[in-house]
Order: C-alpha cells, then structure tokens, then sequence
C-alpha cells in the first residue's frame, strides 16, 4: 500500500511518532510533508490514505471469509454476476465480461475453471455461431449463496458502525468522488 508515492506507513493508532495527539494518522503525513517539502499539494492525503487504508482492511478480510467459504474472488465475481442476472441465471460470455470489467481472454479463463469445478456449464448461444451462453449450475448456485452471504454479512458488520444518515452521506459523497475522478482519468 502505498501513501500519495511516499513509500512510508503512518502509524496504526490516532497518534503519529512527534505529532499532535488525536491527529489523524494521514493529517499527520500531510504535515510531515509539508514541514519537509513546503508547496509539496498534500490537499488529497487526508482523503486518499483512508480510502486505501480501508480497501486494503476491506480487501485482507473479505480474502480471509472467502478462503473460509472455499471460493476465490475471481469465481465470486463470475458466479455473483450470473446468480444476480436472475433465472435462468445464463449470460453470455459478452455480457460477463462487460459487467465483471474483464476482457474476454479473462472470462474464458474463468468459465473454464468454474466449469471445471462443476459451477457453471457452457452452451451454445441462440444468437449466432460464436456466442456462448453461460449457465450457473446447482453447485454453482449453492456455492454463490452461501458465499454471498458470508461476504455481505461480514461486510455490513464492518460498516454497521455508521448510522444510517452517516452512511448515507458516505454513499452520496463516494459517488460524486467516483464519478469526478473517472471523468478526470478516462479518455
């Protein structure tokens, strides 16, 4: 993980090594850099040291309760997609890609391995020659709704420390952060 490029961790607790008590770990990295560097921008470190703080605490533990429903995230990913398209829980492998945000290559790779392991079964599409219809198979089914709810009953744990108007907020503001930085970064 990294903060703003600097290549250093701040401090686990509230108080930083010669900072001010009740500082915020990233208000005080931002500080540090400004008494190095004076005009270095640190406008974004207190906002963006967080967000890869808690996506990287977000990312460890929701590896660690998949490792413990016996799915990886890539399967979690393919089979989520499929369960949340509805019966007959079939997409073609197009679409999958499309709402995974993997190539094609990615998909087919996949596929296969959830093919393999008896989650999914591979068809012939209606639409034409090369299309492939993805169809999510009674152990795939199982295995995603058992998964799912570990995942999202773990995860609404972790949140469950912010009230309902707080998260809202939270939802509201993380969208338009999305949003304007997508539109500063994409072509």
């Amino acid at each position: 993980m990294t903060e703003e490029g600097a290549g250093e961790a701040a401090p686990p607790s509230g108080d930083a090594p010669g900072g001010t008590p009740g500082g915020t770990p990233a208000a005080e990295i931002a500080a540090a850099w400004q008494r190095e560097r004076p005009g270095t921008p640190t406008a974004s470190i207190e906002i963006v040291t967080p967000i890869w703080r808690l996506a990287k605490l977000f990312a460890d533990d929701r590896n660690r309760v998949l490792r413990e429903a016996g799915i990886d995230a890539a399967t979690l990913d393919l089979l989520s997609v499929l369960r949340r398209a509805g019966p007959p829980y079939t997409l073609s492998t197009r679409a999958l890609a499309d709402r995974t945000l993997v190539t094609a290559g990615a998909i087919s790779q996949r596929v296969a391995r959830a093919e393999r392991e008896g989650l999914v079964a591979r068809g012939p599409g209606t639409t034409g020659r090369r299309t492939v219809l993805v169809r999510l198979t009674p152990a795939g089914h199982a295995l995603i709704e058992r998964s799912v709810d570990a995942v999202l009953g773990r995860e609404a744990a972790l949140v469950a420390g912010l009230p309902p108007t707080e998260r809202a907020t939270l939802i509201a503001l993380l969208d338009t952060l999305i949003t304007d930085v997508r539109a500063r970064i994409e072509p």
